[in-house]
């Protein structure tokens, strides 16, 4: 049986779509690499043996913290060497983030292939700098091999987890016939979008429609408005059910989002974080909105009365959301998991 480390930590853009494709290598052991007290832990429990390594990114200015940091990551490299001699692995596959510089080089230097799954449009600095020791990168979008010359790479969008694919149920208290928003400012919420939003419920209440918002669970403001039809969460497992059921959605623009958006047929206002390296959800949400799938504010420019008034304008707007809907559809790619799977399979 061949033996797969996942290297997959931090965000849910990089722990769901990793999620995905192990779903796809039933036959395959799999152990799941990752790093203490971060979302995976709670996302991949016990289905796969769990290890863990502390590394971190540079972005600081002090020089002896950058000096401590590159410490940490040859430290985590060999530590991940490791794991890979005692284990067996045959090959890595990785998501990106910080996790993925000490799991790319430790299988570099175990003499067995690793695949990087790169989902943004802009390549983040691991994905730029050790793509080349990678036997395949593999892309969430099309147009993102053109930063990455001479590198081995195929589109194969970004995998979801199979939920997405079959239609689920809500245990949420939401009439059939009411117009839902849902609010998700991705799994670490957004605590300004929160702010935002709950300055525009009320009217879009008053029409009739229901809210289901997403805070994350850093929003010290989370539990501040009250209502009937609005329904507070810091997190929800069932994110296919909501969006599947979603007549309209605000929200971040990382990869996962915008592929999970896209299954689910579900319209959206984006609003890209701002601080987001390179700033690469704005890059991200153009492949929205040239398709005519989404509108997009960046955060500075995004008022009350903006967002209030074109959220009641879509609502009132049944058609449009509809179009949306099929724009949206269209840029989904349903067999990603599969795709990134063969490519694992095929590295062997």
């Amino acid at each position: 049986m061949v033996r797969l480390l996942i290297a997959a930590s931090g965000t849910g853009g990089h722990v769901f779509p990793a999620l995905g494709v192990a779903e796809k290598l039933l036959d395959y052991d799999i152990q799941w690499l990752g790093t203490p007290n971060r979302l995976e832990q709670s996302l991949v429990g016990d289905r796969y043996p769990f290890h863990t390594i502390s590394v971190e990114g540079f972005q600081t200015r002090s020089p002896l913290k950058k000096l401590q940091i590159l410490l940490g990551l040859i430290s985590s490299v060999f530590a991940v060497k490791k794991i890979i001699q005692q284990e067996n692995i045959d090959i890595v596959f990785t998501t990106g983030g910080y996790i993925a510089s000490p799991a790319i080089l430790a299988a570099k230097l175990s003499g067995i292939p690793a695949i990087l799954h790169e989902s943004n449009y802009i390549p983040g600095k691991v994905t730029k700098l050790l793509s080349r020791f990678c036997s395949q990168v593999a892309l969430g979008f099309e147009g993102t091999q053109k930063y990455l010359p001479n590198i081995p790479t195929v589109w194969v969008s970004t995998p979801v987890r199979s939920q997405f694919y079959t239609p689920q149920s809500l245990d949420l208290n939401i009439p059939d016939n009411v117009p839902l928003v849902v609010v998700v400012g991705g799994s670490q919420g957004a605590v300004s979008v929160n702010c935002l939003v709950r300055k525009c419920v009320p009217k879009w209440l008053e029409m009739g429609a229901y809210v289901v918002h997403l805070t994350g669970k850093n929003d010290p403001d989370a539990d501040s408005f009250k209502h009937p039809q609005y329904i507070s969460l810091p997190f929800y497992d069932n994110m296919a059910g909501l969006l599947q059921r979603a007549d309209l959605s605000v929200s971040r623009a990382g990869a996962g989002t915008l592929t999970e958006l896209a299954i689910t047929k579900t319209p959206a206002i984006l609003i890209p974080y701002p601080f987001a390296a390179e700033d690469h959800q704005s890059f991200n949400a153009q492949v929205f909105i040239k398709a005519e799938a989404a509108y997009c504010y960046q955060q500075k420019e995004l008022t009350e009365e903006k967002l209030t008034d074109l959220v009641l304008s879509l609502l009132n707007n049944p058609d449009k959301l509809r179009g949306m809907a099929q724009k949206t559809s269209e840029l989904a790619v349903t067999d990603s998991a599969e795709k990134l799977a063969k490519l694992i399979k095929n590295a062997i």
